[in-house]
């Protein structure tokens, strides 16, 4: 196998590879971009268009994802996959991967989108540096363009893989890559209403890609993601970088589809969330519930008819989303 297939390794050891170039006996070329990134590129004869942006360690606990990536970069390296796509793979806070933590000082995916400017530190320097390699291989024109930002989430989950679509305004929603995502096993899709900050935000509005944050689970530790069933988002994601995807129709039977109602955001230090530690993603909530409450009396109510909770986390910093309500929707919704 060649040295850079072992890319994880050498991340999580903070080493640089000898070689920064290497080709496999196919002739597809593995590059060396930087710490935790890793350009693959087929051979001309064999490119069919597609560039593929994978991502994971974004936070660097979040470790199923990060051995899925892993997996399929020593695949290449073996010679076992075969790309088609040209492919940039990223692992997106290495120090905090070596850590085992979520951050160490700053969430990195809440410093996207230009928000990096407005703060400082290692992890807002990350989170530059992950745009410029996104925009740079995301350059080449005429190409089709994809991103999947690869989690998992802090708690448990009534709906364990989901995926997050972003919003701009006047681009419509691609019912092909809806089915896509029901085929790599995603049961339920959030259709986001407003720009956002995270990785897979900036990736479809600033970059023209099909962007989507996946979340595949709960977060463990590394070795320890065995109760995670991947094998039909690996399955997807090999056939598209080897290119062998099946026809697909854009049926959406089966994909529970959500919109954003309200994000709770927490202002201050006397925020309160009114719901147990433990409670799960997509938990249901009675309308009249007090979700939460802030200084000043402020109180969020739930008003929505079929409101759920995802993403409850009344420890952020102030001024950040401490949750999101979401809402049940219909195919006959997409924009």
């Amino acid at each position: 196998m060649l040295a850079l297939g072992k890319l994880l390794e050498l991340t999580l050891a903070g080493r640089e590879p000898a070689e920064k170039t290497q080709l496999t006996v196919e002739g597809v070329r593995m590059r060396w971009m930087g710490e935790g990134a890793l350009e693959v590129r087929p051979p001309e004869a064999r490119d069919n268009g597609t560039d593929l942006l994978l991502s994971a360690g974004i936070h660097g606990n979040e470790t199923a994802p990060i051995e899925l990536l892993d997996e399929l970069i020593r695949s290449i390296a073996r010679g076992d996959l075969k790309p088609r796509a040209r492919i940039l793979f990223l692992f997106g806070n290495p120090d905090a991967m070596r850590r085992g933590a979520r951050f160490v000082e700053q969430d990195v995916n809440r410093l996207f989108n230009g928000r990096h400017l407005q703060s400082g530190g290692a992890e807002a320097l990350r989170a530059c540096e992950l745009e410029r390699l996104a925009a740079s291989f995301f350059s080449l024109p005429e190409r089709y363009r994809l991103h999947y930002d690869l989690h998992t989430a802090i708690r448990g989950s009534t709906i364990e893989q989901f995926a997050l679509y972003p919003w701009k305004e006047g681009r419509q929603h691609s019912r092909l890559e809806l089915a896509r995502l029901r085929a790599a096993g995603m049961s339920a899709v959030l259709l986001q209403n407003k720009p956002s900050i995270v990785f897979s935000a900036y990736t479809y509005d600033q970059l023209g890609a099909e962007a989507f944050t996946l979340e595949l689970g709960k977060a463990r530790p590394f070795g320890q993601n065995q109760q995670v069933n991947l094998g039909p988002l690996r399955l997807c994601l090999e056939q598209l970088i080897e290119g062998t995807e099946p026809e697909r129709d854009d049926d959406l039977e089966g994909l529970q589809l959500f919109s954003v109602a309200r994000e709770v955001i927490k202002r201050t230090d006397a925020f309160t969330f009114n719901l147990a530690d433990d409670v799960e993603n997509f938990s249901p909530l009675e309308k009249g519930y007090v979700l939460a409450e802030d200084a000043g009396g402020s109180r969020w109510v739930v008003e929505e008819e079929g409101a759920r909770i995802i993403f409850p986390n009344p420890r952020v910093k102030n001024g950040l989303r401490a949750g999101i309500l979401i809402v049940p929707t219909d195919a006959d919704s997409l924009g």
